[in-house]
């Protein structure tokens, strides 16, 4: 049986490895009839703290970012634009607020069909990326470096020229994808 990352792994990381780290991961989903499914993570994004002005924490806590500044290992599922829920990993310890957001597996690419194929809701949101709660990592393939593409970061223009072209997000180059067998 492959590992599952364990929420220890998140809280000690700083955001931009475990975005980069988790490339190659296996993203696990239970769904109620009891059906999983496993899909290899291709493009994630990092979020680090209040100062990343593309962050949605940059405000300070709210009812919204509350669950960022929880310690590493939950899920930050919120509804963007009235249309499309985005699935987030909140990182690092208690009280700085930072996430990873799950942009693409290898079989749904962009992070609304992500959560659209995978049937994932805000009634994730807040709970930990465990078994328990029907979502969570495993282990996957070790990528090499030169197998994952850093660029700037999607659709954040309105963080100013400096927050918006970090080299924050990650995406596993298409000839390193494998997709995993559905149990």
């Amino acid at each position: 049986m492959p590992e599952i990352l364990q929420a220890k792994v998140f809280q000690r990381v700083n955001t931009v490895a475990v975005a980069r780290g988790l490339i190659g991961r296996v993203l696990v989903r239970r769904r109620e009839d009891g059906s999983v499914t496993r899909h290899v993570i291709t493009e994630t994004e990092a979020y680090c703290g209040e100062e990343d002005l593309a962050c949605h924490a940059r405000a300070g806590r709210t009812a919204r970012t509350e669950v960022m500044y929880r310690a590493g290992g939950v899920w930050y599922v919120y509804l963007c634009y009235g249309i499309h829920e985005m699935l987030n990993l909140v990182t690092g310890p208690e009280d700085f607020p930072a996430a990873v957001l799950i942009r693409g597996v290898a079989d749904a690419k962009g992070p609304g069909r992500l959560t659209k194929r995978l049937e994932i809701g805000r009634a994730l949101n807040g709970l930990a990326a465990t078994e328990e709660s029907g979502l969570w990592i495993e282990e996957g393939q070790r990528v090499p470096g030169n197998r994952i593409q850093a660029t700037p970061r999607v659709g954040v223009d309105f963080a100013g020229a400096e927050w918006a072209g970090k080299p924050w997000r990650f995406v596993l180059k298409p000839t390193e994808v494998k997709e995993v067998k559905k149990t």
